[in-house]
């Protein structure tokens, strides 16, 4: 992730730490036209890192083929996120844990406790993007709208920017970034050049990980556990040595395990172990977890119900619940799923 430091290097050469996937990609949208592009493809892939690369060249002041220059006042106010011309769209718990400041209304609302911290992109800030949009461009290069994650707008965010997605006022370019593109309504999909995400090969994945600091031994589970989206391995390293002891512990019925990880991990972790469960008993490799660290087998019964009903928690895990009650449940639910027999009437 964008650190929000700013750093001088030789323009046009590519920002320290940026997978070299994501410069490949950036080189070939800034060579096509378009005034508004949906970046798709599962999490994990730097889909913001992308997105926030492509408008740092568009309002650069030095930009070259292959992106912004990284050190004109265009490119550092974007690194300290005051830049007048971007318009950051993003629910405010991600611009949160992005370093995006929130609207001066908005912070004074949580800070006074009058409501919470939305999940979504709210409909009032679209309301501020589409006013930003019809404003000149205070540097002379244009202005920039970053929507990410787009599948976050409800219909009537979704609504409220379609008419100026449409028919863009003046020198305003979009890009939108969405791991659920089926979620986001076709006007606004078919007013958008699209563009898929690429996979990285894993060696590159892997020696990018390592430039990141993640150790060499830990960086393949940690890949493995992502499934193969490298960005979302960089965000588990914290967790990377309990990974492997996870089926083992579940089998036992320990959510000790899980100390300190919010509901999403816990839920996330457990739809892949059940995940490659079922796989194994389709005959197929798995995925997430190395074969020899799989315990329990369950039954073709216990397993699909177990993955339905995580499903079904998966839908509501933002909701303010108690993350210690959960994870109990939820390990209890996983305990007899996987220690469960398969019926004798059962093949």
């Amino acid at each position: 992730m964008t650190t929000g430091s700013f750093t001088s290097r030789d323009a046009g050469a590519p920002v320290a730490g940026r997978a070299p996937w994501i410069d490949q990609q950036l080189q070939s949208l800034l060579a096509q036209r378009g005034h508004a592009w949906l970046l798709a493809g599962p999490s994990g892939l730097g889909q913001y890192e992308l997105a926030l690369a492509l408008v740092s060249a568009w309002l650069c002041e030095q930009p070259t083929a292959q992106g912004a220059c990284g050190h004109c006042a265009s490119c550092h106010a974007i690194d300290v996120r005051t830049h007048a011309d971007l318009c950051v769209l993003m629910p405010e718990a991600v611009l949160q844990a992005l370093g995006w400041p929130l609207s001066e209304k908005a912070q004074t609302e949580i800070d006074g406790k009058k409501r919470k911290i939305s999940q979504e992109i709210r409909v009032d800030a679209m309301r501020d993007a589409v006013e930003f949009a019809q404003r000149t461009s205070g540097r002379g290069r244009g202005k920039a709208v970053l929507v990410f994650p787009a599948e976050r707008m409800n219909v009537y965010t979704a609504n409220a920017l379609l008419k100026t997605l449409e028919e863009p006022p003046g020198d305003v370019k979009f890009v939108l970034t969405t791991e659920a593109e089926h979620q986001l309504l076709p006007t606004i999909r078919s007013r958008c050049l699209r563009h898929t995400l690429l996979w990285p090969e894993p060696d590159a994945a892997l020696q990018w990980m390592q430039q990141q600091g993640v150790p060499l031994a830990q960086a393949p589970v940690l890949l493995r556990a992502a499934g193969g989206r490298p960005v979302d391995a960089l965000q588990m390293a914290p967790i990377s040595d309990l990974w492997r002891l996870i089926p083992k512990a579940v089998q036992r019925g320990d959510a000790g395990v899980f100390k300190d990880w919010t509901s999403a991990q816990t839920v996330d972790a457990l739809q892949k172990l059940c995940h490659d469960l079922l796989a194994l008993k389709a005959g197929a490799a798995p995925r997430f977890f190395d074969a020899a660290d799989l315990a329990g087998k369950g039954s073709w019964g216990s397993l699909t119900a177990w993955a339905s009903s995580l499903r079904d928690i998966r839908r509501n895990v933002e909701h303010p619940l108690n993350a210690g009650l959960l994870q109990e449940a939820l390990v209890s639910q996983a305990q007899i799923a996987l220690n469960s027999k398969p019926s004798p009437h059962v093949c």
